[in-house]
C-alpha cells in the first residue's frame, strides 16, 4: 500500500451491511484520517442493481463490475459483504491475487 495519498477502499456489496460500512466511513472520516495519518476513501461499491437508491453512497461510486474495482491499481482494500459462497469466493481470491488487503463479513465455509 502506498504511504501517501488516501487509502482507497472498494465495497463488494452495498446492501444493509455494505451501506452501513459506507455510512460509518463517512461519519468517522476525520477520526480514521487521524488514526491512519491519511484519509480513508470509498473508491466504489459493487451492486447487482445499480438503479436502486443507496443513500449512504454517492451514485458516481456505484458499479456493477466487481473486477473493474478489484483490478484498479488505486484500490488498496477490498471489503466483501455480498455473502454466500459464490461469487464471493472467486472475488476474494481475485482480490488477494491482485495484492489487495481483503476484509470479509462472509460466514460461509470457504
Amino acid at each position: 500500500m502506498p504511504k501517501d495519498g488516501p487509502v482507497r477502499l472498494a465495497l463488494l456489496g452495498a446492501g444493509v451491511v455494505g451501506g452501513g460500512v459506507a455510512r460509518i466511513l463517512a461519519e468517522k472520516h476525520d477520526a480514521y484520517a487521524r488514526q491512519l495519518g491519511r484519509p480513508l476513501e470509498l473508491a466504489g461499491a459493487v451492486v447487482r442493481d445499480a438503479s436502486k437508491p443507496r443513500p449512504n453512497i454517492d451514485a458516481s461510486l456505484i458499479a456493477t463490475d466487481a473486477t473493474r474495482l478489484i483490478d484498479d491499481p488505486d484500490v488498496d482494500i477490498v471489503v466483501e459483504v455480498i455473502g454466500g459462497e459464490q461469487p464471493a469466493l472467486d472475488l476474494i481470491s481475485r482480490a488477494l491475487s491482485a495484492g489487495k488487503y481483503v476484509v470479509t463479513a462472509n460466514k460461509e465455509g470457504m
